[in-house]
């Protein structure tokens, strides 16, 4: 064990000495106890980390139950939802900053495994780059979903305030209205309700066989979420014992199901910039496209919030869970181990499903393919949608462009009412190398939506929050600021979108756009050092660069 050069080497006497200093016992330093890091992103910020400490002492009660030794160190986590308005850019470099705090602390403290415990947005995908990356056995405990707060028959939570605020600029609610439903969205603990990134990327987790089995969508404050703790912290010292690491769990077999399962639910688009950076981690290479040969062979069986309103993750849970959308899955699903002990054909076999509608049968899918798009074109050499919250009508679309270089500049047209119906907004400079930092746009998206758009579409080399949904297309390579055909686009050029046909378009010629892109000026931002940083790592490159 990498513990034992602290435990046996007379030349780490003062180091034995150190660790008795913090609490160790001499006995757990004299036995054959494994070390057991617990990276451990508690804060009482974010709804979904705030009640990660229970869980992680039940994490640490595992773990010293079954003959291990637990060290918790802290772990930063961003609430995307709060950080929309004021500072987006720093969410998704904070991904490799957690995944460099647990390098440093598993490494530096010669850690024979540890344990993730997470819950949102860029704090999973970042563990999961980590677990990849060091190659020790390595668990992830996801912290679960907030439970949707129910008001006359109707489910409210956190999120739908997004679409309120789209509802005041477009004049259709008063402020005041607005600040009155501020009780009814207040749910407490847990990632937020619907299928967005967080709990996309719980179930990714689970798919990939790096939690205990239904972790990803059982409640937050369910009195299982305490068990599964407890059993995640056995879990580790079990993987320890038997060397069982990552790379052997997270397969390009285990990537497949997981981009497979994510289709089938309809997840977040932030998944084709996650799953890739966790995969190349394991040292395997996953493209944009093989998102788009999966979701082509793939039904989606799932309408989650944002997608549809009716169904929660909670409902997902109760209608059989991940393990259920394996079972309709489970002629498709590739065989490949778990921390479970079992496979996920195992986990499939055995799963079921109580709720036809939650969870549809194959003959039965809400879409015949997948929850992602990639579309190509003369704008893009790819560019992700989400396509199973899109209306029909939508689905293919042509109009005039309106350009605009920040998110307030567009709240203040849709005040002024200056987008018109069959408009395509266009939101250049906001990837990794020109926002920097590639900012979510829920604001955006839900404030054409709440203002009642019904027939405006909105592209963009930034990303979308998992809580988006209608005709957004994002992730457009190459980015503005990296000289792509999106920083060429002016007012009232016409962009064609054809979903089906996985093509988007400006009507442009190759030698206008040349010629435009001659004259562009990137608009200055705000930096920091690290979105300084940041941009470097992106500058010239495209945002699928690990």
């Amino acid at each position: 064990m990498k513990s034992d050069i602290l435990k046996k080497d007379i030349s780490t006497l003062p180091h034995r000495a150190l660790l008795m200093s913090a609490g160790v016992r001499k006995e757990d330093l004299e036995s054959n106890k494994p070390f057991i890091g617990v990276a451990n992103s508690y804060n009482n910020i974010i709804p979904g980390h705030i009640h990660l400490n229970t869980l992680t002492d039940e994490v640490m009660r595992g773990i010293r139950d079954a003959g291990g030794v637990p060290f918790v160190w802290g772990v930063p986590g961003v609430c995307d939802g709060i950080a929309m308005h004021v500072e987006m850019r720093l969410s998704l470099p904070s991904r490799e900053h957690i995944a460099d705090n647990i390098e440093i602390m598993t490494l530096s403290h010669s850690m024979d495994g540890w344990v993730g415990v997470t819950n949102c947005d860029k704090i999973t995908p970042g563990m999961l780059m980590a677990a990849g990356r060091l190659n020790i056995p390595a668990i992830m405990l996801t912290g679960g979903p907030m439970k949707a707060n129910v008001v006359e028959g109707k489910k409210h939570h956190p999120i739908e305030g997004f679409g309120l605020v789209g509802q005041v600029k477009g004049g259709k609610m008063t402020a005041a209205e607005a600040n009155a439903m501020l009780p009814c969205l207040t749910c407490g603990a847990g990632s937020c309700v619907g299928l967005y990134t967080a709990n996309t990327m719980a179930t990714v987790t689970e798919v990939l066989g790096m939690s205990v089995t239904r972790c990803s969508t059982t409640l937050a404050l369910d009195p299982l979420k305490k068990k599964q703790a407890y059993e995640t912290g056995r879990k580790i010292v079990e993987l320890v014992k038997k060397d069982v690491k990552p790379r052997d769990i997270m397969t390009k077999a285990a990537f497949d199901n997981a981009i497979m399962v994510d289709m089938a639910m309809g997840g977040s688009t932030n998944t084709v910039l996650h799953i890739p950076a966790v995969a190349h981690e394991a040292g395997i290479d996953i493209s944009v496209d093989r998102f788009d040969e999966i979701s082509r062979k793939t039904p989606n069986l799932c309408k989650i919030i944002p997608a549809g309103p009716d169904y929660e993750i909670a409902d997902i849970d109760a209608a059989g869970g991940v393990p259920g959308v394996l079972n309709r899955l489970k002629a498709m699903v590739k065989e490949s181990p778990t921390v479970n002990g079992k496979s996920i054909r195992q986990i499939a076999e055995e799963g079921k499903v109580t709720n036809d509608d939650a969870i549809r049968k194959l003959d039965n899918p809400y879409m015949k393919q997948g929850g992602i798009a990639v579309l190509k074109g003369n704008i893009a050499n790819s560019s992700v949608i989400k396509q199973t919250a899109v209306e029909k009508e939508m689905m293919v679309h042509s109009g005039p462009a309106m350009v605009f270089y920040t998110e307030d500049e567009l709240l203040d047209a849709i005040e002024a009412k200056d987008i018109k119906e069959g408009d395509v907004v266009v939101l250049p400079y906001q990837g990794p190398a020109g926002a920097p930092g590639m900012p979510e746009m829920l604001t955006p998206t839900d404030a054409i939506k709440g203002a009642g758009y019904k027939k405006v579409a909105l592209i963009t080399d930034g990303r979308f929050s998992g809580g988006t949904s209608g005709p957004c297309i994002g992730h457009i390579e190459m980015e503005a600021y990296n000289g792509g055909a999106i920083g060429a686009i002016r007012d009232g050029d016409i962009i064609a979108i054809d979903i089906p046909k996985r093509s988007i378009n400006v009507k442009l010629t190759d030698e206008d756009i040349k010629n435009r892109l001659k004259e562009k000026v990137c608009p200055v931002r705000k930096m920091t050092p690290m979105l300084t940083a940041f941009r470097e790592k992106f500058k010239g490159k495209n945002c699928y660069c690990k």
